[in-house]
């Protein structure tokens, strides 16, 4: 069978690698992702294994990467990822990696020291050329006294014109300049004020330009203060208080002179310091590009080299420490893969030993692969998050290829809709190597773009199902001539125009000759949505279908059983569950299918008054009865229905003790601790492991092998479990057959539910856009239109598909899987070098 109908065939081996060509063996089976490796040291920590060394080196080369990627970015530029997957680094290349990517961090780290620092002196520099302008402006020519003065003192009246410290003027007055943060003017305008009234004039100013705050790298427009004062110990407060204030205090010279000297000064230097940036700016991109250049590939060549050791210190030595000796999970049909490219590695690597894969019998359960595609990936993924397949057991994936879109589309039915859903999922697979799509960021958007191909089908399905509804946006199409005549009816009845006066609706009587003429040739008639008794109509023939649809889901289910049988040589399975459970079944749910056909046909329009009614048939099934007003669909139906129901019940104790007796009686002519006896081990079959017996797995003990990993008393305890298994199955099966055929008139209910929501919309919105006249009808159009569409996508297309989808996904999982699948196994997760992850 194929991959896809049950897992492939998976063995355990083990991969003998020669020490020199081991790394470059594991790196050619990494690029083609054949084997899953197991951990032979579980008890070894990791810090005391083989290469631990190696793993520790790669790891200090992915911080040095780390520190590159942050200057990359703090520079505006993001690295893209590798352009080629290029291989694992051979040691020397490795060594060549770790050096240059050292130095050119070291040459990052000084030349970005450097450009902070000239940035640094640039800035104070500029600050100090704003300080000295904007202070020539209030002390070059100072006003005579008695004048306003220019400068904003800190008191009401200015304190130097106060007679009373005429005295004061006589001494020497100093200045302290400087710069401060605009957040910090008030107070420290008020501190000033407060500490040293009367003794200083403060003037305050912005600066013509922004500049960058060191601590938070933000453009601020800084404040320039100039204070005058007189008194050493008044300055002294007034550096403390600039100081705590985390203001830049510069140097004032007292003289015009030495300002006018001093701003020359600062004009040569910040000259100087612009040319000395402008160098450093051009050397740190030239930097940044050779980084930006060789980051990519030197990132992921690290991620295989780690990679590799990791799984080199999974590893185990033989006894001669000169051999390592892995063990994988390998499938089959890749043997002779993985035997080349442990070649292929041995040959790189320029050994003259060859590495060789040899299989291993084991009693554990083989992991499960199944291979997809793109188009068959999102099915798998709804059957694996129910479970994943036990091993080679039957994968309910390629059914629900057909099933699951179809069971959604009989919830969904609708043409319109479908059609936007398919039209939908068609551009995301005509687009789907587009990289704009696959590298989005958005879960909601990457979980629709997964399921692409479902949703095309779910789409196309729905299509389907709405021509059969006969059903687009809740309108009615009439492709074809309705199958009813109207004319007709009013020529053979005595309808006067009293009587249609009286009466709103008519009733079309089909016992009347010519009223209807057969059935409509594709779907449901579309007169039936102009009818008063349409939703009588529909809710008879959607239960209907559900019962009919669910019943032949759930016996496929269990004829599906029968491969597993088969396959794992359990044919008494066939005879003591498969037979009961398709008796209990077919007797009771089979036969109502067959009356609800029997029924359709049986009936015709002339004598549908005396039908009798199929659910009070069924329950009479039950309780062994007749019910004389009930009318019996064929002769002898009761005698038969008593048969089928004891049938239906013989199969229980059938199923309930047929497996667990087998068993029994299986076990009962097997001989109590018999122990087989083992072969003596020849020079030959000496194992390669210490601790290993020969042909067993590395991780199995003596112990495990003579005791087949059962305690003396497994017999009693394998019974015992098996009869709890098997009344649980029965117990499950049989109520789950009632309540599995309830559960599928969920697509009667959410197809009914869709119907009458997309018909209520069309009532209470776009209708209203009809109403108007002329061309006012033609404007309110518009809006009305847009509120519909927005509606139709969020409530019927979103809300009202995502409801579907999980139903059917309900359906499946309970309703479809129970009866064949268990769903207990666990991937086999081969080791392949992940395409780049760096964050």
């Amino acid at each position: 069978m194929g991959s896809l109908f049950r897992s492939e065939e998976v063995c355990l081996a083990q991969l003998f690698l020669q020490s020199a060509s081991a790394y470059s063996c594991i790196s050619e089976l990494g690029e083609r992702g054949l084997l899953e490796f197991r951990d032979l040291n579980p008890k070894v920590s990791p810090f005391q294994r083989r290469f631990v060394g190696e793993v520790r080196r790669c790891e200090e080369m992915e911080k040095t990467f780390t520190f590159l990627q942050q200057e990359l970015r703090a520079a505006g530029r993001v690295p893209g990822p590798c352009p080629e997957s290029p291989r694992a680094p051979a040691a020397r290349e490795a060594l060549r990696v770790q050096e240059q990517s050292e130095q050119l961090a070291q040459e990052l780290r000084e030349v970005s020291r450097n450009r902070a620092s000239l940035r640094g002196r640039l800035r104070d520099l500029r600050q100090y050329l704003h300080v000295l302008r904007e202070g020539q402006r209030f002390t070059s020519l100072p006003a005579p006294l008695g004048s306003p003065p220019r400068a904003r003192a800190l008191s009401e009246r200015e304190p130097i014109l106060d007679p009373s410290v005429h005295q004061h003027l006589e001494r020497k007055i100093s200045f302290v300049a400087g710069v401060i943060h605009p957040w910090r003017v008030t107070a420290f305008e008020r501190l000033l004020w407060r500490a040293c009234r009367g003794y200083l004039v403060a003037s305050f100013v912005e600066m013509p330009e922004a500049m960058e705050d060191p601590a938070t790298g933000e453009s601020i427009t800084w404040v320039i203060f100039l204070i005058s004062y007189w008194g050493e110990q008044i300055g002294q407060k007034i550096r403390k208080i600039s100081d705590c204030f985390h203001c830049q205090v510069y140097a004032y010279p007292e003289s015009e002179a030495s300002r006018t000297e001093a701003i020359t000064r600062l004009h040569g230097q910040i000259q100087e310091l612009s040319v000395t940036l402008e160098e450093t700016e051009k050397y740190l991109a030239e930097v940044l590009d050779k980084v930006a250049q060789v980051l990519p590939t030197w990132r992921v060549q690290v991620q295989k080299m780690k990679a590799i050791y990791l799984v080199l210190n999974q590893c185990s030595f033989d006894v001669t420490k000169k051999c390592l000796i892995a063990e994988v999970w390998c499938p089959v049909r890749d043997l002779t893969q993985v035997q080349d490219a442990l070649r292929q590695g041995s040959y790189q690597s320029g050994s003259s030993v060859e590495c060789f894969v040899q299989r291993v019998p084991t009693s554990e359960n083989p992991p499960t692969l199944i291979r997809t595609n793109k188009f068959t990936a999102g099915f798998q993924s709804i059957v694996d998050a129910y479970g994943v397949a036990s091993y080679q057991e039957v994968n309910p994936a390629p059914y629900a290829i057909i099933t699951f879109p179809f069971i959604f589309a009989i919830m969904f039915g609708d043409v319109g809709h479908g059609l936007l859903m398919f039209l939908f999922a068609l551009w995301m697979v005509l687009y789907e190597d587009s990289p704009r799509l696959r590298q989005g960021t958005n879960e909601i958007w990457l979980t629709f773009f997964e399921g692409r191909y479902l949703i095309l089908l779910m789409g196309a399905f729905s299509i389907y199902t709405g021509f059969i509804y006969n059903e687009c946006f809740s309108k009615a199409t009439a492709i074809f001539p309705s199958a009813w005549s109207v004319a007709t009816m009013a020529n053979h009845s005595s309808w006067s125009s009293a009587y249609l006066a009286a009466h709103a609706s008519l009733t079309l009587d089909p016992n009347v000759t010519g009223v209807f003429r057969g059935p409509y040739p594709f779907g449901i008639d579309p007169i039936w949505s102009l009818a008063t008794n349409h939703l009588n109509f529909l809710n008879s023939f959607k239960m209907k279908m559900s019962v009919v649809l669910g019943i032949v889901h759930m016996g496929f289910g269990v004829v599906l059983g029968v491969f597993n049988h088969v396959h794992f040589q359990q044919r008494h399975r066939l005879v003591l569950e498969f037979l009961p459970e398709m008796i209990f079944l077919l007797a009771l749910f089979g036969y109502l299918v067959f009356l609800i056909f029997y029924k359709w046909i049986k009936f015709s329009a002339a004598d549908s008054m005396v039908a009798p009614s199929i659910l009070i048939h069924f329950i009479d099934m039950f309780l062994f009865t007749s019910n004389a007003e009930n009318l019996p669909l064929y002769p002898g139906q009761v005698p038969l229905q008593m048969v089928l129901v004891v049938l239906a019940l013989a199969s229980v104790p059938v199923l309930l003790l047929g497996t667990p007796l087998y068993q029994w009686c299986r076990q009962g002519g097997l001989t109590v601790g018999a122990v087989p006896v083992q072969p003596p081990v020849t020079g030959e079959q000496e194992p390669l492991l210490e601790g290993q017996e020969a042909g067993n797995s590395v991780n199995a003990t003596t112990e495990d092998v003579e005791s087949g990993g059962h305690s003396p008393d497994a017999k009693h305890l394998d019974f015992a479990e098996i009869f709890m298994h098997q009344a649980i199955h029965t117990i499950e099966y049989c109520l789950g057959c009632v309540s599995n055929t309830a559960s599928y008139l969920r697509l009667w209910a959410l197809s009914l539910a869709h119907a009458q929501l997309s018909e209520v919309l069309w009532t209470m919105v776009m209708r209203n856009g009809f109403v108007g006249l002329s061309y006012v009808g033609g404007v309110v159009l518009v809006p009305v239109f847009a509120a519909f569409a927005v509606l139709t996508v969020a409530i019927l297309l979103v809300m009202e598909g995502l409801s579907a989808f999980l139903h059917a996904l309900r359906l499946h999982w309970v309703e479809f899987q129970n009866k064949f699948y268990v769903g207990a196994g666990y991937k086999l997760c081969p080791f392949a070098f992940a395409p780049d992850t760096w964050e």
